[in-house]
């Protein structure tokens, strides 16, 4: 099974064996990806909606490995549906494509390269320069707006 991407519609991304994705990726398709959404809808696809523990659970690998900002609620509802179908996830978005990585599930990518490498961001103070491990809003030292940072 493979979970798809909007890229997947867009690019007319062929994959042999059954699909799936969710009801959001047809909002961002227009002209010709939209008609091969709904001809693949029609032939067949499946359509699957993440029950709300799969949900949680990818926000919270993706809060961890500092991806979360990154993602759309749509991006956050394809990994949860190929985490429940444990199925393949069709996407070039890499930041899906680390998260998936750290959930187990498999990716395969369309017009990029996939990720080389699994990352954990760090965090930086914008005004004081301090780094972080985890997510916040603000620096606890002088109150500015951390940014996410490579860790390398």
């Amino acid at each position: 099974m493979f979970v798809l991407d909007a890229t997947a519609f867009i690019e007319g991304y062929e994959v042999d064996g059954p699909t799936a994705t969710i009801p959001q990726v047809r909002d961002e398709l227009a002209d010709a990806s939209a008609y091969r959404f709904d001809a693949m809808e029609g032939s067949g696809m499946h359509i699957q909606i993440p029950d709300d523990a799969a949900i949680e659970r990818v926000r919270s690998v993706a809060d961890r490995t500092g991806d979360l900002d990154a993602l759309s609620e749509t991006d956050v509802q394809l990994v949860a549906s190929a985490l429940e179908l444990d199925a393949t996830l069709v996407t070039d978005d890499y930041a899906m494509q680390n998260v998936a990585e750290e959930l187990g599930i498999a990716v395969e990518v369309i017009a990029r390269d996939g990720i080389e490498e699994q990352r954990d961001w760090l965090f930086q103070c914008a005004g004081c320069g301090r780094e972080f491990e985890d997510r916040r809003d603000r620096c606890p030292v002088c109150g500015s707006e951390l940014t996410r940072k490579s860790p390398s």
